[in-house]
């Protein structure tokens, strides 16, 4: 396993993860603020570091394993804590959706692999949308500064959702006919 700047930015955005779920119960005003950055940061480092790997062509199987998972174990994280705050139906429902979905994704990415099929599942700009559009939302519900701030927090935790099934489909669709003959 080779070990290489973009790697170690992966590895600390997963090391950043228990700091800002305890940023999260912290009683404190400024708690939620501080949560923000972190998860800010750890965002941060999931563009960066894959940024460096091309520019530098330091990519790694490793690297190409670890990001995504980092990244998926990041966005659950925040999404089980924006549930648990909100403990409404309206925040669950499009957080499941987005868990599920991730599961989903995965799984089929796994399975075409294992077929050789690994490019007609691999990431699109709708995946990259979503996931923009999914970060600065729960940016502003860890956060939660005004009212305007989580109001544009759900809307666009709902726009991710939405995108969320717009690429699950496309996934699948691109692997309709293995799955037919599965």
């Amino acid at each position: 396993m080779q070990l290489n700047i973009p790697t170690w930015l992966t590895l600390f955005r997963i090391a950043l993860i228990p700091f800002f779920v305890l940023a999260f119960y912290l009683p404190f005003q400024w708690a939620p603020m501080l949560c923000a950055i972190i998860f800010i940061i750890a965002a941060a480092t999931d563009w960066f570091d894959g940024f460096l790997a091309r520019l530098w062509k330091q990519t790694t199987r490793f690297g190409a394993f670890l990001d995504p998972v980092a990244d998926k174990v990041m966005v659950a994280t925040a999404l089980a804590l924006i549930t648990e705050h909100y403990h409404t139906w309206w925040i669950t429902l499009p957080a499941a959706t987005m868990i599920a979905r991730e599961i989903i994704i995965s799984s089929l990415r796994e399975w075409m692999a294992e077929l050789g099929k690994r490019s007609s599942v691999a990431v699109s700009w709708i995946g990259k949308v979503k996931t923009t559009a999914q970060m600065v939302a729960l940016v502003a519900l860890l956060w939660r500064p005004c009212i305007e701030f989580e109001v544009s927090g759900v809307i666009l935790l709902y726009a991710a959702a939405v995108l969320t099934f717009w690429s699950m489909f496309q996934y699948l669709s691109a692997a309709w006919d293995d799955l037919r003959e599965a």
